[in-house]
């Protein structure tokens, strides 16, 4: 006869919260911060290719840390689910409320229902317009949607980089000076962030319909006056 053991509901939801929390510990925080006039989303990233900040709709851009191919799978589905509701509806119908309820209904589903939680924070950011505000929306492993007003950091050691960045940000200023405060806070106090270790993407108007850029190397480097 099989034996069965039984496991303490609150147990089982702990011991899934401890493995998905230290899955998203391992890797390192993104910060994203409103600025003047648009939206920034900083990674610290080695790789040219394994892209931790995407667009995802035409003022859409998607950021994910944690476990790779879940959160480019998340991704891929954002991205699917966006154009989907745009031709069904209208392109102005697609936001980042609905896309952010999208991902936290799956997430929380993984984490109660699936065979393993994914490893995974994410954050949708909106730059707004006539029809939407500017959002910044972070998604818990768990399915949780926090607001954020101004800026949010994830994954890696996320506290102590909120701490740097808030003691940094008073009000929305440049690009230039935003990006400066984003890495001087991921670096922290005792280490510097070279140009080509770091991510950046950016959200602002610049008079077409898509609104998301990849800034390269030189563009970071000639911004952090290096």
């Amino acid at each position: 006869m099989s034996n069965f053991f039984y496991v303490a509901p609150e147990q089982l939801i702990k011991d899934r919260a401890t493995f998905a929390q230290k899955g998203i510990a391992r890797g390192r925080s993104i910060l994203a911060s409103v600025y003047d006039v648009g939206v920034v989303m900083v990674a610290e990233n080695t790789s040219a290719s394994l892209n931790k900040i995407s667009e995802v709709y035409d003022r859409i851009a998607f950021a994910g840390v944690g476990k790779y191919n879940e959160f480019d799978r998340l991704r891929e589905a954002g991205i699917r689910w966006a154009d989907s509701t745009g031709f069904t509806y209208s392109r102005d119908d697609v936001d980042a409320r609905a896309l952010a309820n999208y991902y936290a209904q799956h997430l929380g589903d993984m984490f109660s229902e699936g065979p393993k939680p994914l490893e995974v924070e994410i954050l949708v950011a909106q730059l707004g317009n006539k029809f939407h505000q500017t959002k910044l929306y972070q998604i818990a492993y768990e399915g949780t949607i926090s607001d954020e007003a101004h800026f949010a950091v994830l994954g890696g050691d996320a506290e102590a980089v909120k701490a740097r960045y808030a003691a940094l940000f008073s009000e929305p200023t440049s690009l230039d000076v935003t990006l400066r405060h984003a890495v001087s806070a991921l670096g922290g106090p005792e280490r510097s962030i070279p140009a080509n270790e770091l991510e950046v993407g950016v959200l602002e108007d610049r008079g077409a319909r898509r609104t998301f850029v990849r800034l390269h190397v030189g563009a970071i480097s000639e911004m952090l006056g290096a």
